[in-house]
């Protein structure tokens, strides 16, 4: 699985260019579970083409427009579509549910 860390700069023009699914992962450095998510999603076998990094502590206009209240947010886009939040812990079973439960929303344009 491939990773990613996207800006305010990037992120719109690689989402849209993304084929296949795309597990966005707001964080931030001083963050203790972001720190523990950013060691441990990479070791799972999710269902997604790649993984990529935000911080949301550097990106303010990102996490606002994807309305990031909390850390580590986890959100999927699949071909250049927004399909929402993935609200999951940290353990594999439930963000593969979650992610397969997001995938059934319909589809929107990226915030």
């Amino acid at each position: 699985m491939e990773q990613f860390d996207l800006d305010d700069g990037t992120a719109d023009r690689f989402l849209l260019n993304a084929a296949g699914v795309s597990l966005l992962v707001f964080y931030s450095a001083g963050c203790g579970d972001c720190r523990l998510a950013r060691a441990r999603l990479p070791e799972m076998n999710l269902p997604v083409q790649r993984i990529c990094w935000i911080d949301a502590g550097a990106n303010a206009g990102l996490a606002e427009r994807y309305e990031v209240f909390h850390l580590p947010s986890m959100f999927v886009t699949r071909d250049g579509v927004f399909y929402g939040p993935v609200q999951a812990t940290l353990n594999e079973w439930d963000i593969r549910r979650q992610l397969a439960l997001a995938q059934t929303n319909h589809p929107a344009e990226l915030p």
